[in-house]
C-alpha cells in the first residue's frame, strides 16, 4: 500500500493551456517528482466530449483526472476525500467560484487541510471575503496585491506570497535567425513591420475591442505599413466582443490587426514572443497577467495598464522592462457576489504615447528593456524557486495539520460571543 499522501486538486484541467490550468500543472507535476504525493484531479473550466477518469502515461497511478462540469459539486467532493481518504484539497482561481466549497468546510477540514491559491485584482479591501479567507488553513496567493489583501482581511489566516513562474526551458530568447525564419513563413504580411502582440482571452475585462480602435488610430497616425497587432485569442468568444466585426466595420483587413485562434503547444508561442517586438495588456483587472511574463521571459518588452499582478511585472521599483501606464480612471463596480472593487481604465492618449514610445526606441533599446525583463524574471519569478517553494509550503502544512487520525490545528465547533 502506498505511503504518499494524497491531494485533492480543484482547478482548470491541467491539459489546458488558460493561466490556471498551467500554473496547477506546474503544480502537480512538482509534487509528484518528490516520491511523496500523489494526486486526483477534478479538471474544470472546459468542455468536455468524455468524462471517463484518465491517467496520464508518464505520471501513472499518482495522477488520474477526472472530468468535471465548472469545478465539481459537494457531492464529488464528499465522495473523493472519503474513497482515497485524501490528505490535503487544493483549489485555485477567483473566489466567486468556491462559494460552494467554502460552504462545507467542515466536513472538509475535520479530516484534511484546505489550501486555497488565490487571485485577486484589486483593492478597495474585500471584507466580504473575510469569511472564505477563514474556511482555509492557508491561503498562498499569486501576487503582492492580493497577498496584501489576505493579511488586511483575514491576518488570522496563514498567507504566503508566491507568484506565477514561467518555464524558461520553453520561454527563452530563441536565436534571430530561426526567429526571422518562423516569422518570414507563418507570418509574411508582418515583413518590414514592427509586431505588437496581444495573448489573451477575448473577454469584456481585456479590453479586446479598446485595443483595436485605439491601435488603428496610432497605425493612422505612423502609417499603416510601419506596424501591426497581432492578437492570439478567440475573436467569436462569447464571454468577449466580435472582433471581426470590428475590423470589419474599421477596414483593417489588409494585415493590420491579425488574429491566431489555434491552440498551439508552448514552444510555438513562445515562438511568437520573440517574433514580437512588444507584447501589451491593458485589462482594467488582472490577477497576475501571465503572458507578459511569458513575453518577458523570451526579452521582449511590455506595455501594461499599472493594475493587479502587471504592477510587479513591469517594474521592480528601481528598474523598468517596458512602459507602465497609470490607470486615468478607477471606479468602484460590482455585482452581488463581489459588492465593490476598482476597475482601472487606462486613458486613449497615455496609451497611443506609449505605443508611440516603443515604436520610436531604436532596436537596441528595446532589447535592452527585454534582457533587463529577462533578469527580472530569472531573479523573481524562476522556475525552480517557484517549484522548490511549492514543496516547502506542501511539506510544511502537512506536517503542520495532519490528516484524518492527524489531523490538527482545526476544531468543527465554533464559539461566538453572544
Amino acid at each position: 500500500m502506498s505511503d504518499k499522501k494524497t491531494i485533492l486538486v480543484l482547478a482548470d484541467d491541467i491539459r489546458t493551456p488558460s493561466g490556471v490550468g498551467s500554473q496547477t500543472r506546474y503544480f502537480v507535476e512538482t509534487l509528484i517528482k518528490t516520491g511523496r504525493y500523489k494526486f486526483i484531479c477534478l479538471g474544470g473550466a472546459i468542455r468536455h466530449a468524455d468524462y471517463t477518469p484518465v491517467k496520464l502515461e508518464q505520471f501513472g497511478d499518482d495522477l488520474v483526472i477526472f472530468p468535471v462540469d465548472g469545478y465539481g459539486t459537494q457531492e464529488m467532493i464528499r465522495a473523493a476525500i472519503k474513497a482515497n481518504r485524501v490528505d490535503l484539497v487544493w483549489f485555485m482561481t477567483d473566489p466567486r467560484f468556491w462559494g460552494w466549497l467554502w460552504s462545507m468546510d467542515n466536513e472538509v477540514r475535520v479530516h484534511a487541510p484546505m489550501v486555497y491559491h488565490h487571485v485577486w485584482d484589486n483593492t478597495p479591501y474585500p471584507m466580504y471575503n473575510r469569511n472564505n479567507y477563514l474556511s482555509n488553513d492557508s491561503i498562498v496567493c499569486i501576487s503582492k496585491v492580493t497577498h496584501d489583501i489576505v493579511k488586511n482581511v483575514a491576518p488570522e489566516v496563514d498567507s504566503t506570497y508566491l507568484p506565477h513562474a514561467v518555464n524558461e526551458d520553453v520561454f527563452k530568447k530563441i536565436p534571430k535567425h530561426e526567429v526571422k525564419e518562423w516569422k518570414d513563413g507563418t507570418l509574411p504580411k508582418a515583413k518590414d513591420k514592427m509586431v505588437f502582440f496581444w495573448n489573451n482571452r477575448n473577454a469584456r475585462r481585456k479590453q479586446s475591442g479598446t485595443l483595436i480602435f485605439w491601435f488603428k488610430e496610432f497605425i493612422d497616425k505612423i502609417g499603416h505599413d510601419k506596424a501591426m497587432l497581432l492578437m492570439h485569442t478567440d475573436p467569436k468568444d462569447p464571454n468577449g466582443q466580435d472582433l471581426n466585426a470590428i475590423l470589419r466595420d474599421l477596414d483593417l483587413q489588409d494585415g493590420q490587426v491579425m488574429f491566431s485562434t489555434s491552440k498551439m503547444p508552448m514552444e510555438n508561442i513562445a515562438m511568437m514572443y520573440n517574433m514580437a517586438d512588444c507584447t501589451i495588456n491593458i485589462s482594467d483587472a488582472e490577477g497576475f497577467g501571465l503572458g507578459t511574463l511569458e513575453s518577458l521571459s523570451c526579452g521582449t518588452p511590455i506595455i501594461v495598464n499599472m493594475t493587479g499582478g502587471l504592477q510587479e511585472q513591469v517594474t521592480d521599483g528601481e528598474n523598468w522592462f517596458g512602459i507602465g501606464i497609470e490607470p486615468a480612471s478607477r471606479a468602484i463596480i460590482g455585482s452581488q457576489t463581489v459588492p465593490y472593487i476598482y476597475e482601472d481604465r487606462v486613458n486613449k492618449d497615455d496609451f497611443l504615447n506609449a505605443l508611440t514610445k516603443m515604436y520610436e526606441m531604436s532596436e537596441e533599446d528595446r532589447e535592452k528593456l527585454g534582457e533587463l525583463g529577462m533578469k527580472h524574471v530569472r531573479k523573481n519569478y524562476n522556475f525552480k524557486d517557484f517549484c522548490d517553494r511549492w514543496v516547502e509550503i506542501v511539506d510544511d502544512i502537512v506536517e503542520k495539520h495532519g490528516s484524518w487520525e492527524t489531523r490538527k490545528n482545526y476544531s468543527p465547533i465554533l464559539f461566538e460571543e453572544v
